[in-house]
């Protein structure tokens, strides 16, 4: 399980702070321009991150992305972090999202992604975040 953290507008600018002081390097930047069907996003939304990955040690990962408003997306508190879960095949998957999200709220169900990988979120019925996320190969 990883830390996984929204930010409105300033995940770069934290990332950068979390790296002067973890050290390391970035496993993978993104930004919202990256992602097809947002072409038509205003120029400062295109260049929030969609992704970053900050390494932090062997086993734990610092993750985050930023919201999008022109998408409806608002950062409140309660859903600034996330518990990033990453099982081992798909059918774990589904049996973890289906298990811990029974009574809450799903934002995205568990669909396969643009960028290779299962994935699904949701708020659990105790106001949890949760990310599932499964790469094929992982």
């Amino acid at each position: 399980m990883n830390p996984y953290l929204n930010f409105d507008g300033q995940a770069e600018e934290a990332f950068n702070l979390y790296k002067s002081v973890f050290g390391g390097e970035f496993s993978m930047v993104s930004k919202m321009s990256d992602a097809p069907g947002t072409e038509n996003l205003p120029e400062e939304e295109k260049n929030r991150l969609m992704h970053i990955s900050l390494p932090i040690s062997d086993t734990i990962t610092l993750m985050a992305s930023d919201c999008v408003p022109s998408m409806g997306q608002v950062l409140n508190p309660g859903n600034n972090m996330y518990v990033s879960v990453h099982p081992d095949s798909r059918e774990e998957a589904d049996r973890i999202f289906k298990g811990l999200s029974e009574g809450g709220e799903i934002e995205m169900p568990m669909e396969d992604m643009f960028w290779g990988d299962y994935f699904g979120s949701f708020k659990d019925k105790y106001g949890i975040c949760w990310m599932i996320n499964h790469h094929p190969g992982f």
